[in-house]
């Protein structure tokens, strides 16, 4: 079973949690506050974090930057802070995820699902893999659309599998523009759009109805693979 540790001074929310989690087979660890939650990861080593912001002893942000530093274990916030820079903030500190208060159960133990399977993954396998219309083999940077030959270029190659690698995972705007242009074009938005548009344009059969490469207003794009 996989641990699961709930950091949240709600008493209710904790209980609904255990009890959608237990069913789903995670063993369920809790802390009510910052510090509480702090020991209970060293002592625990959850593969999985769900957080709130608004904890009685401190920010929630502060429990989620001494994860990162001590390791990879996915962290999914939820809150009732719905701000996009709030978001986007801990999106880019590391959060894997972002849940607006009140969620429905559904999405979160989904939101766990991906986050558990894409930690720590690399690039894609040379496998073919069904992206939206096309299939993709990212060894060999082919990809076909009924069969005949697609183009991508460097750079939507560079998007596509990075979303690919990524799947289901919301990544903010500025995470993609680091990781494929470099540091110095944070906050490039436009030239961000103009290359989504471009794959839309490729894998989506309507490209102004997006279905699999899917945006998150203010925040970024998250990619839909088929199951």
């Amino acid at each position: 079973m996989i641990p699961v540790l709930v950091v949240d001074d709600e008493v209710q929310i904790r209980k609904l949690l255990r009890l959608y989690l237990e069913k789903e087979g995670y063993e369920v660890f809790e802390a009510d506050g910052l510090e509480e939650g702090l020991r209970q990861f060293g002592a625990v080593k959850p593969g999985v974090v769900l957080l709130d912001l608004g904890l009685p002893d401190g920010d929630g942000r502060d429990l989620l930057l001494a994860v990162r530093r001590r390791g990879d274990v996915p962290v999914i916030v939820l809150s009732v802070r719905d701000s996009e820079e709030e978001i986007t903030g801990l999106l880019d500190a590391g959060a894997d995820d972002y849940l607006i208060k009140p969620f429905g159960v559904g999405e979160l133990m989904a939101r766990i699902r991906v986050a558990v399977r894409h930690r720590g993954l690399g690039s894609p396998e040379g496998r073919p893999l069904r992206v939206g219309l096309l299939e993709v083999r990212f060894d060999t940077r082919e990809a076909f659309r009924d069969g005949a030959e697609e183009h991508l270029t460097p750079t939507e190659w560079s998007i596509l599998e990075m979303l690919v690698r990524n799947s289901g995972k919301i990544l903010t705007r500025n995470q993609i523009l680091r990781e494929v242009w470099g540091p110095d074009m944070a906050g490039d938005y436009n030239s961000l759009r103009v290359y989504v548009n471009q794959l839309r344009k490729k894998i989506e059969a309507e490209p102004s109805v997006p279905r699999t490469l899917l945006t998150e207003p203010g925040v970024g794009y998250r990619l839909k693979l088929e199951s």
